[in-house]
């Protein structure tokens, strides 16, 4: 996959905008807050800091679509989880993003984010079960896998494959590897039929 033109087009918060009807395949990203959502994005996208990347957990409070090649998109999810956010405002999260799993026409598939040196926790379960109840198969990307050796990453991948009964898909910002496998996992999905 080659990435000539990304566009920031459209930016959904919980009290402004409606989910869009964009007429393209759209991907989803999802995960706990500071899981790394938005460093991936900006790897898949080729930009530096087009996505805005923070040590803050909670930095992504909206929806945001970005407009790859005037092809697709991929959207950025608000991460779930601890943030340091108003709790009304964290509660609004919810509903959002149900909305947009539920209603939007265009979603093909969901990537969940999970770090690779955690276990999965309540909130990475309860998402997961949330996406398939909503017809999805999500897609396992293990980010930060440059944070552990060798070794330790492999016995990491089974231990989350275990968990989830699917294939986990490792990630490193640093030397980008596992882009081209998420890269083909993207086009694939791209290029399937609507419905």
């Amino acid at each position: 996959m080659i990435i000539k033109n990304v566009d920031l087009e459209t930016v959904i918060g919980v009290t402004t905008g409606s989910i869009p009807e964009t007429g393209q395949p759209e991907i989803a990203f999802a995960g706990r807050s500071n899981v790394g959502k938005s460093s991936l994005i900006n790897a898949l996208m080729n930009r530096k800091n087009f996505a805005r990347v923070s040590e803050t957990p909670g930095k992504t409070r909206t929806l945001n679509f970005y407009h790859i090649n005037g092809e697709f998109y991929l959207v950025d999810l608000p991460g779930y989880g601890y943030a340091k956010v108003h709790s009304d405002f964290k509660s609004d999260w919810g509903p959002m993003i149900e909305g947009y799993f539920r209603n939007s026409r265009d979603l093909r598939a969901i990537f969940l984010l999970v770090d690779i040196r955690r276990d999965p926790n309540g909130d990475d379960l309860m998402m997961f079960e949330w996406m398939k109840e909503s017809g999805f198969d999500p897609v396992i990307i293990a980010t930060k896998a440059d944070k552990v050796k060798r070794q330790e990453k492999m016995k990491r991948l089974r231990a989350l494959e275990n968990v989830f009964h699917v294939k986990v898909i490792p990630f490193s910002f640093l030397d980008k590897s596992g882009r081209e496998e998420i890269y083909e996992v993207i086009d694939t999905l791209i290029s399937q039929p609507d419905g």
